[in-house]
């Protein structure tokens, strides 16, 4: 049902659908964005988010290093990422906007609460994008070795951000492929996995096995230690996935289609991330796995898959282009809502006669392009110190969300909102859980020489915001 909004807020569109192609209020600024986005792009928009380079590459460490225990981790993970999106969904339905996170946070927080969480998840993405350009021109040099490695970069930020600026319905036809890419992949695996564990089919077929999964030193090779220290990777995975929210302001009766991709979540992490994994250590013993090699180019080297590794490539490649896609959809979407929340110059406020933030997609895309120049000038620790508060602001906007949600609920309780249909389960207990969890994420993130340098560059960061939050305008 339509839930009524606070005093000082426009009143949402409630259930009438719009034509996608006409302009529609959001409750974030004037009425210009459009609702481009239909059901299936967001149900693909939704799945890609939980599907990313982490998986394909990422995993290979994360099992050398706590072993089939590695599934205990993405489990607890997963379930408190089901539950952060669960409080996200519960506040779509109540306001439906676009830059969600950074509204609630103003709305149910304060004002400093929407200026940090709208600006440290725009650096976020423009980060991230950054890093996925400069990727992508090293995935594409496997093939092509002479190559410049900046040019693929150039060009797959051209391509997509000119997709971006045209209509919001060319982003969501882009991560439709991207996404359904990974899906297959992932698909293919399980199958194959499935005729050798049942039928003994290929090369594997005599020592596949899922005993595999505690016959090579246990279940816990490494103790409970290995789990927990490959935790902060295993939450760094899932970046991405509060990216549904931003599409809440452009997407088609998004009280019907929000809460349906939402309740899927689960069940995605648990096929997507444990059957894979369940799969790949079946398949091939964790310990005959290299944590410099992509698993999945291995499992499908020994199946006798020709040409495996460049398969593989493919699929990360699409996977670093469906991340620099979100990127520059996410960031111009944050400017917009920041402007309109008087947090960032006005211009970045302004939306093109084709029903997109054309002003903030043209910054966020000129930042990315600075830093794949800066990543070649300035030393290689530069750049990571830059990175990790990516990683640092993907923790504060899941908490946020919790925040928001528990501030929300007591509003609820007060009387002063109108409760929906659509709740997450177990609050306020499961928000206090999954805020210790991110706390734990945090702690761990100090027990790695690498990623400690996160929380170093934290309270940087957080002096920067102090003082641009106390420079924007405020009414």
């Amino acid at each position: 049902m339509t839930q009524l909004p606070p005093p000082s807020s426009p009143q949402p569109t409630g259930h009438h659908t719009p034509d996608p192609d006409s302009p529609v209020p959001d409750a974030s600024g004037p009425a210009h964005l459009r609702r481009g986005l239909r059901p299936r792009h967001v149900q693909m928009i939704a799945i890609g988010g939980t599907i990313g380079v982490g998986l394909f590459l990422g995993s290979a460490a994360a099992i050398h290093e706590a072993g089939p225990g590695l599934l205990l981790s993405y489990a607890v993970a997963g379930v408190a990422i089901f539950f952060v999106m669960r409080a996200l969904g519960e506040l779509l339905v109540y306001r439906p906007v676009t830059g969600s996170f950074a509204t609630y946070a103003e709305e149910f927080i304060g004002d400093w609460a929407g200026f940090a969480t709208g600006w440290s998840y725009w650096l976020m993405w423009v980060v991230t994008g950054t890093a996925e350009l400069t990727a992508a021109g090293i995935y594409v040099r496997y093939w092509w070795p002479g190559v410049p490695q900046w040019l693929p970069g150039l060009i797959a930020l051209a391509v997509l951000g000119l997709a971006n600026l045209l209509a919001v319905r060319l982003f969501g036809e882009f991560e439709f492929w991207f996404a359904l890419i990974k899906v297959l992949t992932i698909v293919v695996l399980l199958l194959m996995a499935a005729a050798v564990l049942l039928f003994g089919f290929g090369p594997l077929g005599e020592t596949a096995a899922l005993s595999n999964l505690w016959t090579h030193g246990g279940f816990f090779p490494h103790g409970i230690a290995g789990p927990l220290l490959a935790m902060q990777v295993v939450v760094f995975a899932f970046v991405g996935v509060e990216l549904l929210g931003v599409t809440a302001g452009e997407s088609k009766d998004p009280e019907k289609t929000l809460p349906g991709a939402v309740r899927r979540v689960i069940w995605r992490i648990a096929l997507f991330y444990l059957g894979a994994l369940i799969a790949v250590m079946a398949l091939v013993p964790w310990n005959q796995l290299d944590p410099d090699v992509s698993p999945f180019v291995l499992v499908f080297a020994r199946v006798g898959i020709p040409a495996a590794a460049g398969v593989v490539n493919m699929v990360v490649l699409t996977a670093a282009l469906s991340s620099c896609n979100s990127g520059v959809f996410s960031t111009g979407r944050m400017l917009l809502t920041l402007s309109r929340d008087r947090h960032a110059p006005a211009v970045l406020g302004k939306v093109s006669r084709q029903g997109v933030p054309a002003a903030g997609i043209v910054a966020s895309m000129t930042v990315m392009l600075l830093g794949v120049a800066a990543n070649y000038f300035v030393p290689k620790e530069a750049f990571v110190y830059v990175t990790s508060v990516a990683t640092i602001a993907a923790v504060f906007t899941w908490g946020i969300i919790v925040w928001a949600h528990l501030r929300y609920r007591a509003a609820v309780r007060a009387g002063r909102l109108r409760q929906v249909a659509f709740r997450m389960p177990l609050a306020p207990v499961s928000n206090y859980c999954v805020l210790a969890f991110l706390a734990l994420v945090l702690v761990l993130l100090g027990s790695d020489s690498e990623s400690r340098i996160a929380l170093y560059v934290a309270p940087v960061w957080a002096a920067i915001l102090l003082i641009g939050f106390r420079f924007s305008r405020h009414d």
